[in-house]
């Protein structure tokens, strides 16, 4: 499995904390702020193909702010 150095994680559009692709056991992977929780939707995959453009669909949610917060609202 190929690591994803390539990819460019913004800081969070929620609280600006840094982000960290997340992987579930090898079958899903996300995006999750390690400040506030907040996360992109989860997306499976069963290749090494799959999985490398799943990371890059999750990566590219995350920079345009797409996420899911279980904080308080406003």
């Amino acid at each position: 499995m190929q690591p994803f150095e390539d990819l460019e994680l913004l800081d969070c559009p929620i609280c600006h904390g840094p982000g960290l692709i997340e992987e579930e056991n090898g079958w899903c992977l996300y995006v999750q702020c390690l400040d506030c929780g907040c996360h992109t939707a989860a997306l499976s995959y069963n290749s090494e193909e799959e999985r490398q453009t799943a990371a890059r669909q999750s990566v590219s949610s995350w920079n345009i702010g797409k996420v899911v917060h279980t904080g308080v609202g406003d």
